[in-house]
């Protein structure tokens, strides 16, 4: 009697592991479900609100319809940059594609009044990263062993 107690221990033991592995297994990719890696940074424009900037209109106005620029221009006059980004990335831990960039530019005349307007995609300039976590450094970048090797040439 004791020897049947054990084999039946033994396989409900067995599958009662099966049974957590494959919900331990199961709970781990619940993380990738739904994961759509499209990524929005910046200014999330609206072409009806874009369509309510025109030339003429003062800049209180285009801070009113817009809100507050992404950036402003601080040399040779006087600019705003509201800057979007989208990206996407196919899994979570791989690096994001750029897939779209664009930069809506208000100049104004020294009445602050909307001179010109702007709207520049992807294809009209270089691919940037305004939303890095790096900050970039002068000069080459160097590693562990090119700094321990250029110590022991100079013994």
């Amino acid at each position: 009697m004791r020897k049947s107690k054990t084999i039946v221990a033994g396989i409900c033991g067995n599958s009662l592991a099966k049974l957590a592995f494959a919900a331990v297994f199961s709970l781990s990719l619940a993380g990738c479900v739904g994961y759509d890696g499209d990524l929005q940074h910046g200014y999330v424009a609206d072409d009806r609100l874009l369509e309510q900037v025109k030339v003429g209109s003062s800049a209180e106005q285009v801070l009113v319809v817009l809100g507050t620029p992404s950036t402003t221009s601080t040399v040779g006059g006087s600019a705003w940059y509201y800057i979007s980004q989208k990206s996407t990335q196919s899994l979570a831990f791989q690096q994001p594609s750029i897939v779209d960039q664009r930069i809506f530019a208000v100049y104004f005349s020294k009445a602050k009044k909307v001179e010109r307007i702007a709207n520049y995609g992807i294809q009209d300039g270089q691919v940037f990263d305004f939303v890095s976590r790096t900050t970039p450094t002068a000069g080459a970048e160097s590693s562990f062993i090119a700094g321990a090797m250029k110590n022991l040439l100079k013994f």
